[in-house]
């Protein structure tokens, strides 16, 4: 017996003989016919951008609990970028390797000590001038209290400080807590310090050697692109670093001579404050600046505070106006909004940490990107990957 497939009158011989696979995919492009070709394109955008968000959030997540790794290796590259010249140069007069590292990065420590003992010797000494002065200020603001028919004599004084000692004692569980957490952080920023400065030591000596390796992990097709990019983001971050610690040098020298000229006390601490706190854009400048004034208003009268304010808001617009445009931009070529966004974006996300390191990063994968885009290595018929874009090679110790 014989079995026969039977078809629909309406069948043509081409459709009977068509594959099922390419009938449905017939039918499917139907079924999509039907659909807006906005919503089409609206939901493909939607699943990669909701993808890049749970991987950006997971890599958040991920380096908010490796921070004591990541942020000293970051410190470490920072570093390792402003110091690569002179490394360079060493290098150039015969110094190993090994031993150029190892004396960059101990210039480095003792310049930053010895910064931090004249800081803190000229902090000292200004809080002993300016003793007289807070007291001054201080019965000043109680007389003006006094005049608006409020009396301090009042006062309790004795059973705000019983207050004040049962306060203490009901809330001692917290505070041996808070001082045992203030001393697990200060080991952690000691360790950090320490591993940053190792990382400094082998990223001068071994920079080169060190990105080969990485590029071993990077398929050979994408290698060379790869490869200059990544040489053009470091670039990138180096120029910043170095920029950034010129306009922070200008901030201080700027906002410091100007307290000492006005006889505001502490303004070696201040031009030092100031000069850190410009590693944070725009939010340091503020809070530094306010610093000033508020230190301005305590020591002398509201007339010294006004002119300290003149001083750094004429400080901040030649930042604004004159350094940022035109060292900073050619530097690293960022729009000022964007600088703002990443500032925003670090603050929310990783905090402090967050705003200093959000310009930098922000910086090389710009020139990273921007480097894929223009495809440099095409117009290079060299096939090896990276004689072109990679420095020579650093001779042996």
């Amino acid at each position: 017996m014989t079995t026969s497939t039977t078809s629909s009158a309406g069948d043509t011989p081409a459709e009977r003989t068509e594959p099922q696979s390419s009938m449905s995919a017939r039918v499917q492009e139907k079924l999509a016919a039907d659909v807006p070709y906005g919503i089409v394109v609206a939901a493909a955008w939607s699943w990669r951008v909701l993808l890049i968000i749970v991987m950006s959030a997971v890599a958040i997540w991920l380096l908010s609990h490796v921070s004591l790794l990541v942020i000293p290796i970051l410190i470490a590259a920072l570093l390792a970028t402003l110091l690569q010249p002179a490394h360079r140069f060493l290098l150039k007069l015969k110094f190993p390797p090994v031993l150029s590292s190892l004396t960059l990065t101990l210039a480095f420590v003792l310049i930053v000590v010895a910064l931090l003992t004249l800081a803190g010797q000229q902090l000292a000494a200004g809080f002993v001038t300016m003793q007289a002065s807070v007291s001054a200020g201080i019965r000043d603001f109680i007389a003006l209290v006094e005049s608006w028919g409020i009396s301090f004599d009042a006062l309790n004084y004795q059973e705000l400080l019983n207050d004040l000692v049962s306060t203490l004692q009901a809330n001692s569980g917290a505070i041996l807590s808070g001082a045992l957490g203030f001393g697990s952080t200060a080991t952690n920023i000691g360790a950090g310090m320490i591993m940053a400065l190792f990382a400094l030591i082998f990223f001068l000596k071994d920079g080169p050697k060190i990105w080969s390796f990485l590029l071993n992990f990077v398929p050979r097709i994408h290698r060379r692109a790869v490869d200059g990019a990544g040489y053009a983001g470091w670039g990138a971050l180096g120029s910043y670093v170095r920029v950034q610690i010129f306009v922070a040098f200008v901030d201080a020298l700027g906002i410091g001579l100007g307290a000492w000229l006005l006889g505001v006390p502490l303004a070696m601490p201040l031009g030092v404050l100031v000069f850190l706190g410009s590693f944070v854009p725009i939010v340091g400048a503020v809070l530094t600046g306010a610093v000033a004034v508020l230190l301005a208003l305590v020591a002398n009268d509201w007339i010294n505070a006004l002119l300290m304010l003149l001083v750094v808001l004429a400080v901040q617009q030649i930042e604004s106006n004159v350094l940022q445009p035109l060292v900073m931009g050619k530097a690293v070529n960022l729009h000022p909004l964007a600088v703002f966004l990443a500032v925003s974006a670090g603050i929310a996300t990783l905090g402090l940490v967050g705003a200093v390191f959000a310009v930098p990063i922000l910086a090389f994968i710009n020139e990273f990107i921007k480097y894929l885009s223009r495809k440099p290595w095409l117009d290079d018929p060299d096939p090896e990957p990276q004689q072109k874009v990679s420095p020579p090679p650093e001779p042996a110790s």
